[in-house]
């Protein structure tokens, strides 16, 4: 398996990234094609590419990019000139919108499309790998949420049975101190008187 480099870019990869990325323009193809190409010579992906190019590179070759777009335009026009020089029998000649009215079309404009297509397709691939990221996300809090809401229950009711043993404590020392006040009245009722022949007995207050 191939190692995906992450290291800094030297002159040198960035001179190999320029002149691909302007030989692909200069032949009509896409710079997602140039990245490709240079991430498979690099060892690194077509992602990191594209943004060294679009973040550092291409600021320094913008006559360049500009003389690359005219040669795509006059090799275009070539490569149409020698389409039209080998019309035989009177064929009509289709150009631009009549050609995309008349649903025939050039070599160039189909493989622009399907150029277009890939891009398309590319895009709608991270997205689907973000919007899948994103869903493993929310399960996740999901599942946090869940047991946080649980744990919440089981405190609240841990509680709850603390707060009903505290009001039982409470009654408890209630009824202990009514029944200590109880027995110091008895006794402050309590009387003792000596009979004639000297016994103690216990004269109760009525």
């Amino acid at each position: 398996m191939t190692t995906v480099r992450q290291d800094a870019w030297t002159k040198d990869e960035d001179l190999l990234l320029a002149e691909v990325v302007l030989r692909h323009i200069r032949e009509g193809s896409t710079q997602l094609k140039a990245f490709e190409e240079v991430g498979k010579k690099l060892s690194r992906t077509a992602a990191a590419c594209g943004f060294r190019w679009n973040s550092s590179v291409r600021k320094q070759y913008k006559t360049g990019i500009e003389l690359a777009k005219r040669q795509r335009k006059e090799l275009k026009k070539k490569s149409q000139d020698v389409f039209d020089s080998h019309q035989v029998d009177g064929e009509k000649k289709i150009k631009g919108n009549e050609a995309e009215l008349n649903g025939i079309f050039s070599i160039e404009q189909v493989i622009s499309f399907l150029q277009r297509l890939k891009e398309k397709e590319i895009q709608f691939d991270t997205s689907v790998d973000e919007l899948k990221k994103y869903k493993e996300e929310r399960d996740d809090l999901r599942k946090k949420l869940k047991a946080t809401q649980e744990e919440n229950e089981k405190m609240k009711k841990e509680i709850n049975s603390l707060k009903d043993d505290y009001l039982a404590l409470l009654s408890i020392m209630e009824k202990a101190r009514k029944l200590a006040l109880k027995d110091e009245n008895q006794e402050e009722k309590m009387k003792f008187q000596m009979d004639i022949n000297g016994n103690i007995d216990m004269i109760k207050d009525k």
